[in-house]
């Protein structure tokens, strides 16, 4: 049976496995729109209003599901705009498959209309970046692209398709069905000496990270863990792997670090690091553990040989995938130590961090975030963009094994709200609550008519102070008294989300939340709630001016 590349592509992704696509329609892959007409139901193709919103949404998908997040985009520009989800997806270690129409092959090196080299446009951003030449090509490749993908350290891969090629006829078969890789297990004898050097500390820590867990593997760390009395970290944005509620969770390694978390870290003899990469911000700059060779003896666990002493010289490394990994350490006994008080320190930090005095703010954040522990269900899912409102999400929500964090790695902004709208094409059902900040909100703010679409509305809050809050910090802190490009005045949200179709009020005080709030959920169309929150309450303990008051006392002469 002939077919043309733009049908062989789309029968292979539905061969693998893939139901869901995010993308903005180009004239560049005309023949792969025309297939997907016909797999409504089985391979869906959301329609999103920019590229960035679109590659948001394919990463968000591929961090919630665990397999590929699907993205489709036109040549030239729209794959620059798809560009901030390829990086994210990388620094996120999530599987994503972005596709990218291309000029003709008879046209290629002549800067034609669009024309990009993708090789080299995406090759120190994504995992991998190729072009399919020929349609009979397409299974193999495309084989290879999801495969990589998923495997070692996930992440994502861009595929060109030249337009002539998607309209070529070919009768090589599509892939016939899903992909099953069996991921790398560790041996006994490393297993016997991971016991041995947990066995011989003092003071032990567990130091996690990664989107490829699945959740009955994290129960068993979690179930070793507090068997062992074994203090746990979580890597950036990633503590929604674990249960937050047990006593052994620490907290997270991350942007705004805790003191008592960089002193569990710095002050650990014997860390377990499984299925992370050694961060910027999940090691405080690089200067909790000296590089390359750390005071601390590291137990790196990674099911790529690629990470594994790519920043630190570990004590013993381990090549295994952390499910894998996460059957052995249930085949474990139990280590005991002298370290039960040292886990209760650092238990006891992390809860502590939760008490908060009250902010100057018409709506309290603080206060806001105690309602939503409370009242949100065990599966909700919750996600941000970047900026100094993410403290509440990221600091001051307690995860349960059921809930999940959509926030990226990379610090981009704009993400909350196309992770958002991704977490509810993917499970319709589950209640899904976006942080945003006014600035973060309006880089994506058009994704809700990609929601309005695709019937994906979430329920959105939205943190309006007016400046970029991030930014006029660290002008306040190292430029007192100078502020400039961080005002905005910004358009009447609650109108603008109307217009959309949602439920959109303005919320004044913190009195009127938890009402609003009922209201949002009762909502069938999603809501947005514009929340009237001070400049001042930048942070949860320390305001604008108690900042700009530090820098000028710093700057007096003595």
């Amino acid at each position: 049976m002939k077919r043309n590349g733009g049908k062989l592509l789309v029968d292979s992704l539905v061969g693998l496995g893939a139901t869901k696509s995010f993308g903005v329609p180009g004239e560049s892959y005309l023949a792969v729109l025309d297939a997907l007409h016909d797999t409504s139901g089985r391979l869906d193709y959301v329609l999103c209003r920019n590229e960035g919103g679109a590659a948001f949404m394919a990463a968000a998908y591929g961090k919630l599901t665990g397999q590929p997040g699907i993205c489709f985009v036109t040549r030239g520009p729209g794959a620059t705009n798809a560009s901030i989800g390829v990086h994210t997806a990388m620094q996120d270690s999530v599987p994503m498959l972005l596709f990218v129409g291309q000029v003709g092959r008879d046209m290629r090196g002549r800067e034609a209309f669009q024309e990009v080299d993708y090789r080299a446009a995406f090759g120190t951003v994504a995992k991998w970046a190729v072009e399919i030449d020929d349609a009979d090509r397409i299974p193999e490749i495309l084989s290879r692209a999801w495969t990589m993908a998923v495997t070692g350290r996930p992440g994502p891969v861009v595929i060109a398709l030249p337009e002539d090629m998607l309209t070529a006829l070919t009768d090589a078969a599509p892939l016939p069905g899903p992909l099953e890789i069996s991921e790398p297990s560790p041996s006994a004898a490393a297993m016997a000496r991971l016991r041995d050097m947990l066995g011989a500390a003092e003071r032990p820590v567990i130091l996690y990270g990664g989107c490829n867990w699945k959740p009955d593997a994290m129960a068993l760390v979690q179930q070793f863990a507090e068997a062992s009395d074994i203090p746990v970290v979580a890597v950036f944005r990633y503590q929604d792997q674990y249960d937050n509620h047990s006593s052994t969770f620490c907290g997270e390694a991350g942007v705004g670090m805790v003191e008592s978390v960089k002193s569990i870290l710095k002050d650990a003899d014997v860390i377990l690091a499984i299925n992370n990469r050694f961060g910027e911000n999940s090691t405080d700059g690089y200067t909790l553990f000296d590089v390359p060779s750390p005071r601390q003896a590291i137990i790196h666990v990674h099911g790529s040989d690629l990470e594994i002493g790519k920043v630190y010289r570990p004590a013993f490394g381990i090549q295994a995938g952390p499910n894998a990994f996460a059957q052995a350490l249930s085949d474990l006994a139990p280590v005991k130590g002298p370290w039960s008080e040292w886990r209760k320190r650092g238990r006891d930090a992390y809860l502590k961090g939760f008490e908060l005095a009250d902010l100057p703010s018409p709506v309290d954040m603080g206060k806001v975030t105690t309602l939503l522990n409370d009242i949100l269900p065990d599966d909700v899912i919750l996600t941000n963009g970047a900026g100094n409102f993410t403290v509440w999400p990221n600091k001051f929500f307690r995860f349960g094994p059921k809930a999940r964090l959509l926030a990226p790695q990379s610090g981009a902004m704009g993400y909350g709200v196309p992770a958002a709208v991704a977490a509810r094409v993917a499970y319709p059902d589950r209640t899904v609550v976006c942080f945003a900040g006014d600035g973060d909100f309006q880089m994506n703010c058009q994704e809700l008519a990609t929601a309005l679409q695709a019937g994906a509305q979430p329920i959105i809050l939205l943190l309006n102070n007016g400046i970029y809050g991030t930014i006029r910090a660290h002008q306040e802190r190292h430029y007192p008294e100078r502020v400039s490009g961080t005002t905005m005045v910004n358009p009447d949200f609650v109108a603008l989300a109307k217009a959309y179709g949602f439920h959109a009020e303005h919320v004044a005080t913190t009195a009127d939340f938890a009402a609003a709030f009922e209201r949002a959920r009762a909502s069938k169309t999603g809501a947005l709630l514009d929340l009237d929150i001070s400049p001042e309450a930048l942070t949860p303990r320390r305001t604008l001016s108690q900042m700009r008051q530090a820098a000028l006392a710093a700057k007096e002469p003595a």
